[in-house]
This record gives structure tokens, C-alpha cells and sequence, in this order.
């Protein structure tokens, strides 16, 4: 099984060479699909350096769109036949993959969510925390799930549902218009327990309270749309 994990990329010259090597150091074959969304620091140098090793596939945006905009474009030049979503910083564990795509393998789903609050969280405010909390019950009414973190970043589902997503949000409301696809697609997804390492703001964190009100649009929107 062939994984393909897609990462947005957008100033993280800090972290960049240790998140790649971190993930390439899980004993899993994959393709790696990095998506520089015009970094104003040494991110994009950084890549062109790391495209160099194999199964490693940069590209970039000569504009600043968004993370949903960077998953999109990851999303069009998958291959694997399972994807997932990788932030180019710290906070969450590539050793984490293997319990990720254990329900996939064993035929039990075609989506899974890695929970931060079913795992263990080392850092996060409690304004994240809150909002967080806020914005999955907003998706649990609207939807009839069951999540416990709708906004994770390690969202897994096997490449034809990758195929199929067609991202229309460009920044922070794609969380919501995967989940809302996905479900309405009729797929069930299974959340997994993961390990978690918040950034404060000062480490480069860059959500604000605002984005959350994005986030409740987004869900209201892709619920009610045709």
C-alpha cells in the first residue's frame, strides 16, 4: 500500500528538515507531496533542497492562498492508495501513522480521524481547546456524528475518496468541507487517539477566534448546499 501524505507548507524554515525527516523516517512506503503556498522565508529554498531526495515531490504557489488552497493542489498529484494530511511544523507525530491506517487496512473504514482529545495533548490553550470543542459539537449537531476533534490535522480517507473531494475552500474552512463531504458521501469516520504538541503564538501558531466563525460557515454552508 502506497501512502501519499500531503504537506501544506507556508514559513516553517524552523521546522521543515526535522518534520520531513520525521516522516520519512516511518517504516511505510510513501510518496511525499510538499506545497510551498508562497512562503516569504527560506521555506521554499528548503524544499527545492529536500525535492532532491526520493519520493519527495515539491511544488509551489506564486501567490498566498491558504492552507486549503495547499491541500487542493497536493491533492490533484496523489498517487498513493491512501492520503493523508501532514502540518509542516511539529505538532503532531508521524509515528502516529501506523495506528492511523490500521481501521483502513483492516477494511473497517475508508476515512479516520486522528483525535487529539482521545490521545494524549502535551500543549494546547485553553481558548484552542475551547474552540475546538465548539466548532465539532457545531459539526456533530449539523452532521449526526459522534467526533470528538473535527478540526485535526491527520485526516486520512484512500485515494478515489481523495479524487473525489474537489476543495472549493482556500483557507481554514476546508476542515469543515472534507468532513461535511465526506460524511454526505456516506462514508463513517473512525476516530484514532493520537499525541499532540500545541505551538504557542509566539512559536508560530497563527489561528485567531475569528477563524472559527469561518469554520461555522463552511459546515452550514456544505450541509444545506445541494
Amino acid at each position: 500500500m502506497l501512502l501519499s501524505v500531503i504537506m501544506p507548507v507556508y514559513n516553517e524554515e524552523a521546522h521543515l528538515r526535522e518534520i520531513l525527516r520525521r516522516v520519512r523516517a516511518v517504516p511505510l512506503e510513501k510518496e511525499i507531496i510538499c506545497v510551498d503556498d508562497c512562503s516569504r522565508d527560506r521555506s521554499w529554498e528548503i524544499l527545492q533542497e529536500e525535492g532532491r531526495q526520493p519520493n519527495t515531490h515539491v511544488f509551489r504557489h506564486l501567490q498566498n492562498m491558504g492552507k486549503g488552497a495547499a491541500v487542493r493542489t497536493g491533492l490533484t498529484h496523489v498517487k498513493g492508495d491512501v492520503v493523508i494530511i501532514q502540518d509542516a511544523d511539529l505538532e503532531y507525530d508521524p509515528g502516529d501513522y501506523p495506528r492511523l491506517l490500521a481501521p483502513i487496512q483492516r477494511g473497517e473504514t475508508k476515512v479516520v480521524y486522528g483525535s487529539r482529545f482521545l490521545g494524549r495533548i502535551e500543549a494546547m490553550s485553553t481558548g484552542s481547546a475551547l474552540g475546538n470543542r465548539f466548532v465539532t459539537a457545531a459539526a456533530n449537531l449539523l452532521f449526526r456524528t459522534r467526533l470528538t476533534d473535527m478540526e485535526t490535522c491527520y485526516k486520512v480517507f484512500t485515494g478515489d475518496i481523495a479524487h473525489r473531494l474537489d476543495l472549493a475552500t482556500q483557507r481554514w474552512g476546508f476542515d469543515p468541507e472534507i468532513t461535511a463531504k465526506v460524511i454526505r458521501m456516506g462514508y463513517a469516520i473512525v476516530e484514532v487517539p493520537i499525541t499532540y504538541r500545541g505551538r504557542t503564538v509566539e512559536e508560530g501558531k497563527n489561528l485567531r477566534w475569528r477563524d472559527g466563525f469561518s469554520v461555522l460557515f463552511t459546515l452550514i454552508r456544505f450541509r444545506f448546499l445541494p
